[in-house]
Order: structure tokens, then sequence, then C-alpha cells
């Protein structure tokens, strides 16, 4: 355990050194860094766009933005030699028709020299809610900064809605039905949890992340429950798992996210930093794990998330996935 620890340490360290500079590899001039004093509208204008866009190319819940976090930004470019319109929406995080229809260009043709206005492309927005694939929301938790020190994440899932209620299109719609249910039925604030996945892989954000969760353990004592929540973040993942079988897409996704998680706050696997609703008691608060005879817990995340809801499944099924995946980031970065 303590050499796994060392690694994973060392994995971090890399992450730090790494991170910027892999990211500015890739995009060296559509990646601005916010400095003291910056806006969004000020950026906006600089770059030639509209606050709105910024937060759409940039899944921004609010005007806040954080000195040190990154903005996806339009930029001028000039075409060298061996540019395609293709080779330029990968490199500048945008695609092939949306730079054709900003710049006019009835064809793929483009010339040495020719100035070509390069949009990144946004991310897919209703509200607050931000849903994206798993390299849509790699480049979002990297390149976000946020105000609250997290330790932990809690992974549930939904049991209500299950797959049956999802038909492939209707992210958004089950996620302003839980939201409803969480303020109407629960009487909390706004959605619960930070983060919901789906069986087709793709990740929406809901609750801030510079928010703790709300409820999410649903625990009757408010103070431990508050205690248990301040340094967390929330996972909902859609699906009845002790009942339903998790589609590959979404295990993957779970995984991903997880160990992108994980590097995003320093943390390591363990059952102190990825924690599951099953190991607590929902009226004391206090954390039972597999003890749980005579305490009143819930089966959540499931009898079959990833094996199993205990602490062995946990240790042998779901933890070496997420550090391989870290790995396996970490490696993609340098």
């Amino acid at each position: 355990m303590k050499k796994r620890s060392v690694l994973l340490f060392s994995l971090f360290f890399l992450l730090q050194i790494n991170l910027s500079s892999a990211l500015a590899a890739n995009n060296p001039r559509n990646l601005y860094e916010v400095k003291s004093g910056d806006y969004l509208w000020k950026i906006a204008k600089t770059y030639g766009t509209t606050a709105s866009d910024l937060k759409l190319i940039n899944g921004l819940q609010s005007d806040l933005i954080l000195v040190g976090q990154k903005l996806r930004v339009p930029i001028m470019y000039e075409v060298v030699g061996g540019d395609t319109l293709w080779k330029l929406s990968q490199a500048f995080n945008s695609t092939v028709s949306l730079i054709a229809t900003t710049n006019g260009l009835s064809s793929d043709q483009i010339y040495v020299g020719q100035k070509l206005k390069i949009p990144p492309q946004q991310l897919t927005m209703d509200g607050k809610f931000i849903r994206m694939n798993r390299e849509e929301f790699k480049d979002w938790i990297f390149n976000h900064k946020f105000t609250r020190k997290v330790g932990k994440i809690q992974q549930h899932h939904t049991y209500q809605p299950s797959y049956q209620q999802f038909n492939g299109s209707n992210h958004f719609a089950l996620m302003k039905g839980m939201e409803e249910y969480h303020i109407s039925g629960m009487k909390w604030s706004e959605i619960s949890q930070q983060l919901t996945t789906f069986p087709d892989g793709t990740v929406v954000v809901g609750r801030s992340f510079n928010k703790a969760p709300e409820g999410s353990f649903g625990l009757l004592n408010k103070e431990a429950m508050h205690a248990i929540e301040a340094d967390a973040i929330a996972i909902e993942n859609v699906g009845n798992f002790d009942a339903e079988h998790m589609t590959a897409e979404q295990k993957e996704t779970i995984v991903t996210v997880a160990a992108l998680l994980m590097l995003k706050y320093g943390l390591t696997p363990s059952v102190d930093t990825i924690t599951y609703h099953h190991w607590w008691d929902i009226n004391s608060g206090e954390r039972v794990l597999d003890y749980s005879e005579g305490h009143a817990v819930k089966t959540c995340p499931g009898t079959g998330f990833f094996g199993g809801n205990s602490t062995t499944d946990a240790k042998n099924n779901f933890y070496p996935l997420v550090t391989q995946k870290m790995q396996e980031i970490l490696a993609s970065m340098r």
C-alpha cells in the first residue's frame, strides 16, 4: 500500500509539471490563463467574441473566473504549409464545419498566408447543466479552478431514474427531474450532485463544484451529513445497479471521471477518497463500511456496481481500474 501511494504521489507530481506544458504544446495560442483583474467581458472583447460564447465554449456555470483558470478562446491564425482544416480543427479544439462557416469558406481548400478565425467548439449546455463526453470532461476539469477543497468523491446510483427512463437524448430532462425532486421532495436548495454519468458514457455537471453536496447521503443526522459532505464531490450514476447491468460506455466513464478527479485533487484511490453510500448509516452518519448489521444502510451504488458494494469489491474491482486509468491519462499528457 505504501509503495502504491508513493507511485501515485509521483504521478500527481508529474501531472502538476506536465499539465500546463502539455496543454500549451497542444494549443499554444487559444488557451488563455486568467490573470488578476480579468473578467469575462474584458477577455471576450480582447478575443473578438462575447461573454456568453466564452461561457458556452468553456462550460462556465456563472461569470465567476479565478486567477490561473484556463479559458478556450477564438484566435486569428495564419495558414502555413501542410495545414488542413481538419488539422487546424484538431489543434485548436474546433471542427471543420465551424471553421468553414465562421470564415465563409465554400470548400475545404485553404492556402498559405490565409488568415482564419478559429473559434473553439461550444459545449452542450442547458442553464447550469453541462453535458460532455470523456475527452471534453478531461479538458474541462483540468482547465477549471475551484474554491473548495475536495478530499473524497461519493459514488451513488440513481435507482430512479433507471435505464428504462433514459432514451439516449433526454439527459437534461432527467437532470431537471432529479433537481425538481431534490427541491420539492427533499427540500434541498437545488440538485444535490455535482456529476451524473449516463448509460451512453456522457457526464453532466449539475451542482457547482464550489458548493458541497446537499443531502447526498440522505442522513437524518444533519450535522453529521454536512460534516461528511463538506469536502466531497457527489456522483450519481444513472441506473439501478441492484438489477441492471451497467453498459461498457458508462463503466468506462465512471472509471475515467474518478481517475480525473483523483488527479485534479491529488488523491489516491482508497476507502477514504472514493466512498460508497452503502458504507454509511443513514440515521447516525457513522461510517460502518462492511459492518452494517444493526445499522440503517442502503445498497447504493448497487450490489452489481463493479462487482459489488463492499469495500473488498471496491479494492479488488474498482480502485485498480481507477489507478490504471490515472496512469494512462498521465502518459497521454507527456
